[in-house]
């Protein structure tokens, strides 16, 4: 009995071997290349981001790219590794394909972000650090995803936008062209010279060194409203520049009319009352007679 087990281990420990020198070496060739080729795939892709970096590539295209290359490179990988350790790769990727179609019916909305993400990506409406309106919704665009699009608002907030809706959508790029143009109404009352008052906000214009000279300003009076002249004050800045421009001309404009005696006037309503009484008095009189 003794000897018949000492055979079954002796049998056992041979085929454990056998497997080791064999399979088992096999197995662990593998997950050492494997390894090997994810830390070659993870150093050519930080080769290839810190060389867009240098070239001042797009940075949505650099942060949307370099992580899909990753991915695929590895996943290319993995397969090579199934394949040569004999493993049959169809009916995996008939898996795949299978799962991957479930998934599909499953996620119709998801998939349609999906592909308004690769619309934005190709053709580009919107890029990372742009100023856009999407949607009824006004921010700077933090991040670009396959999905959703991450935008932060002037009171920094996050808003989601799914790819698919950004898509479909009227977006409004304010980053787009070099130069932004800012009109601007002012008020002031009947009584006031109003080419004084064209004068006094050329002259702020002039002061600010962000607003542009090319095109010219433009003052010209907007409208003769019910209780005062309305002037426009049409000029260009640099988009990066135009709201803090927008906020120097609302405070220096108006300092500059206190100063000079320029009323910005109120709405008001002249109300006429006409007292009857003393026309009545007579004819009620009369009757008492």
């Amino acid at each position: 009995m003794n000897f018949l087990l000492a055979i079954n281990i002796s049998e056992i420990l041979t085929s454990v071997g056998n497997w080791l020198v064999t399979e088992g070496l096999k197995i662990v060739i593998a997950i050492v290349v494997f390894l090997i080729y994810c830390g070659i795939v993870k150093a050519i892709c930080r080769r290839i981001n810190k060389r867009l970096k240098q070239k001042n590539a797009d940075e949505t295209l650099r942060k949307i790219s370099i992580p899909w290359l990753k991915r695929i490179l590895i996943f290319l990988g993995f397969v090579c590794v199934l394949t040569y350790l004999g493993i049959e790769t169809s009916s995996i990727a008939a898996a795949i394909a299978s799962v991957g179609l479930t998934i599909g019916l499953a996620l119709q909305g998801s998939l349609s972000n999906f592909a308004g993400g690769v619309i934005i990506i190709v053709m580009r409406p919107y890029k990372i650090d742009d100023f856009i309106d999407c949607n009824g919704q006004s921010g700077t665009v933090e991040e670009i995803k396959l999905f959703y699009t991450y935008i932060r608002t002037s009171d920094n907030k996050l808003v989601v936008i799914p790819n698919g809706t950004a898509a479909n959508s009227v977006i409004t790029n304010y980053n787009v062209k070099p130069t932004r143009r800012n009109d601007i109404s002012f008020s002031i009352s009947y009584d006031c010279d109003f080419e004084k008052a064209k004068a006094l906000i050329k002259e702020c214009m002039d002061k600010n060194q962000l607003i542009l000279q090319d095109p010219a300003p433009l003052i010209n009076i907007k409208e003769h409203a019910d209780n005062a002249i309305v002037i426009l004050a049409r000029y260009y800045t640099k988009s990066d520049d135009f709201w803090t421009a927008h906020w120097y001309m609302m405070e220096a404009v108006k300092k500059s009319f206190d100063e000079n005696g320029i009323t910005i006037p109120y709405p008001q309503i002249d109300v006429h009352i006409k007292n009857d009484s003393a026309a009545e008095q007579p004819a009620n009189k009369e009757k008492l007679d």
